[in-house]
């Protein structure tokens, strides 16, 4: 996109009193924390051949040249941020760990296992998240950790996720960004339980027992998770919305609102301004379910535009964090980070370059006429070059560009490994 072409764009944004200029600053300066996950299926490294067994998660195809070691998932992430605009973050769950084929129980993990991410994401700027892994473990197997029954299993549990904690606190110490470590659990019930409220009172337990260390906000921030149902939870999740909604606020915690874990009709957008009223943050899982919660690559479609445009039209933006949670197996793995990336910092472009004040203005004076023609107008504002300029200044790729690189690794590199 010639510089002509941007400098149309601005000059029709400014004429709605938009500055394009700053909308490129804090596109630039927002970070999006990309999933480890999507390079190789979930899978893993605490033992070779590792695949998902138990706790809800399922990827679903069988496109070939998944990642199968540390170094494989290491540069086929390398490809993708080369064509993704911006400086952004990794996001990593425990069983990623450099474990050089040993094996170590989770709740004996330590930073030491995940010291060459960290020099990793040194040499590269980026800051690095971080994730218990309570699923894909024998002690998963019923369904139930935090939560559990059985105080020994439980107990397990509760030691795994404070060792999170603490090496999450070592990335941000080491990195100079806090990382955030979110807490997401799988349990719940198939069919009717006879007893809801045992669980959780065991899960606000077992949490209060994992956060009792405390660490500098500045290296490290805490979130809950939630869902509404999951594959073997379809009748009752222990931590749903509303149990961490309250945990949340009343434990001060970031709250996660992932897109997949909701009812396909309900708007997670509409969720951030009342959640922040009372919470100190959000994490955001970007995602796509189609019919559940199957991660789909995120789309420029309207549920993650209507996202960022609340994050920016409240001005929440500094008190969220933004992360990326889908696993296609469907497709090309590399291609499939660029494109979700991609696409969700375009919403927030989108948003970005919203006429806000305009729209505001429209809705005080009661001009409920004026603010729906407006909203629609935008719609077809010159976004694409203003796209393409972030494109260039970030030295990336435009969006016809970036598929020829990725053909060209996956002819050469992800189409050898058998």
């Amino acid at each position: 996109m010639s510089p002509l072409s941007y400098s149309t764009a601005r000059e029709t944004y400014a004429a709605l009193g938009v500055d394009t200029e700053a909308a490129l600053t804090t596109l630039a300066r927002t970070p999006i924390s990309l999933h480890c996950w999507q390079g190789d299926d979930v899978g893993g490294f605490e033992r070779a051949g590792a695949s998902l067994d138990g706790g809800g998660i399922q990827a679903t195809g069988n496109y070939p040249g998944k990642a199968r070691t540390l170094d494989e998932l290491r540069g086929d992430l390398d490809v993708a941020l080369g064509l993704i605009p911006g400086k952004h973050r990794l996001n990593l769950h425990a069983i990623y760990g450099d474990f050089d084929g040993r094996k170590v129980e989770r709740n004996a993990i330590g930073v030491e296992h995940f010291q060459s991410w960290i020099e990793w994401a040194k040499t590269r700027g980026l800051g690095l998240d971080f994730n218990p892994t309570c699923f894909s473990h024998p002690l998963a197997n019923d369904g139930f950790t935090l939560s559990h029954r059985d105080p020994a299993v439980r107990q397990f549990w509760i030691e795994h996720a404070i060792a999170c904690r603490r090496i999450g606190a070592a990335m941000g110490r080491a990195l100079g960004t806090p990382t955030v470590t979110n807490v997401w659990i799988p349990d719940g019930h198939k069919d009717l339980p006879a007893d809801r409220q045992g669980p959780r009172e065991r899960l606000a337990a077992a949490l209060d027992a994992v956060f009792q260390e405390s660490f500098d906000e500045q290296i490290h921030r805490d979130a809950v998770e939630s869902k509404l149902f999951g594959i073997g939870s379809e009748s009752y999740v222990v931590g749903s919305h509303e149990f961490y909604l309250g945990y949340a606020i009343t434990r001060r915690k970031l709250l996660c609102l992932d897109m997949g874990h909701f009812h396909p009709t309900e708007s997670v957008a509409d969720k951030i301004s009342s959640v922040l009223q009372f919470a100190p943050g959000i994490l955001l899982h970007v995602s796509r379910g189609v019919r559940w919660d199957s991660d789909h690559v995120v789309l420029f479609d309207d549920p993650t535009r209507a996202l960022m445009e609340e994050l920016v039209r409240g001005g929440f933006l500094a008190r969220t964090a933004i992360g990326l949670d889908y696993f296609d197996a469907s497709i090309n793995r590399v291609a499939a980070w660029v494109i979700g990336t991609r696409n969700t910092l375009k919403c927030l472009l989108a948003a970005l370059l919203e006429p806000t004040a305009r729209l505001r203005e429209a809705e005080a004076a009661g001009d409920y006429t004026a603010r729906l023609a407006l909203l629609e107008e935008a719609k077809t504002l010159p976004l694409g070059a203003i796209w393409e300029e972030h494109c260039r200044r970030q030295g990336t790729p435009g969006d016809r560009a970036w598929l020829p690189a990725i053909q060209s690794y996956e002819r050469d590199v992800l189409a050898q490994r058998r």
